[in-house]
């Protein structure tokens, strides 16, 4: 009797097993970590990509802000994630491509540590100055920094982002001395150029654009490949090959199953082929874009070479 019991309970114990693995995915809800605080652009955009994936998957996305250490925090804690699918993390520039290069031992390895599902997102930077710069356009601003080297300023959120790269880069490409004054956050760099107390700063489009409309800043090129303000320059049309964006993608812990990759990113590829959600993502002042997995990868690897490049050139010491 007692192993007529046994075996049943085995039988049974089976059949709940083989149910579980027949679950289709996704069988539960799904966590995208934004490793930056609620309110940023980082945190709107995550919030965009999780609702659309949760209609279309018909399981919950929810959204878990892990904010600190220029993302660091909540990169690493994807990173040592099980590797089930259930756990997503937004990737961008900073902890992907930036960080890699400089020289500060990271929790994570950006290539070995995460399996890319697809980019969704690219955002110029919009590189602004205080109305009292004789300097209109990219070609001004280089002439006239070549006339006064470490006499311009340029604000930035902090050492180590976007918009401080942008600048050493344009200092590389461009044989100037333009100086880096970093603060602590986006917020304070823009108040320093509004009141003059810097000279200019490279700034996302919803952050910048508004003062210029209303003349209190003037906006004299963006940081893309290409114009995405017709009437306003590409850097890259006066140094040919220059290019800092910010960009957003999903990605999840290495080891994941090939049949969940390529699930998320056929979820992803058509999310961003929505319309309604890619204007959403246009009036964050971004570009939706969607890529394989393959070519995200690529892409971060790229990104890490341009930056470490860009780094040692500099001679950036981290913080």
């Amino acid at each position: 009797m007692a192993i007529a019991q046994l075996l049943t309970g085995v039988a049974a114990f089976c059949v709940v097993v083989a149910t579980a693995i027949a679950q289709p995915y996704p069988a539960k809800t799904i966590r995208l970590i934004s490793p930056y605080p609620p309110g940023g652009g980082t945190d709107a955009t995550a919030r965009i990509i999780a609702q659309a994936l949760g209609d279309q998957m018909g399981q919950q996305v929810i959204v878990d802000s892990r904010g600190g250490a220029s993302g660091r925090i909540g990169t690493e804690l994807a990173a040592k994630s099980p590797a089930d699918g259930y756990t997503m993390v937004l990737g961008n520039v900073a902890p992907l491509a930036i960080l890699p290069g400089s020289g500060i031992k990271l929790p994570y390895d950006a290539v070995n540590s995460f399996t890319p599902i697809s980019l969704m997102a690219l955002s110029d930077y919009v590189l602004t100055v205080h109305p009292s710069l004789p300097a209109r356009t990219p070609k001004g601003l280089l002439a006239l920094a070549k006339t006064k080297p470490g006499a311009l300023t340029y604000a930035s959120s902090g050492n180590l982002g976007g918009p401080h790269l942008a600048g050493e880069l344009i200092n590389l490409m461009g044989g100037v001395k333009i100086l880096h004054v970093p603060y602590k956050g986006n917020g304070p760099a823009a108040i320093a150029l509004l009141t003059g107390e810097s000279t200019m700063m490279f700034g996302s489009g919803p952050s910048v654009i508004p003062h210029v409309n209303n003349n209190r800043l003037r906006a004299i090129a963006t940081t893309g490949k290409k114009r995405t303000i017709p009437e306003l320059p590409a850097m890259t049309e006066l140094l040919p090959g220059y290019e800092v964006t910010q960009w957003y993608g999903i990605l999840v812990p290495a080891g994941v199953p090939k049949e969940i990759v390529d699930r998320l990113n056929k979820e992803m590829v058509r999310a961003i082929a929505n319309p309604k959600i890619a204007d959403m993502f246009v009036k964050l002042g971004t570009q939706p874009v969607s890529t394989s997995s393959e070519e995200f990868a690529a892409f971060i690897k790229s990104e890490q070479v341009k930056y470490a490049k860009v780094i040692k050139e500099a001679g950036i010491k981290a913080d």
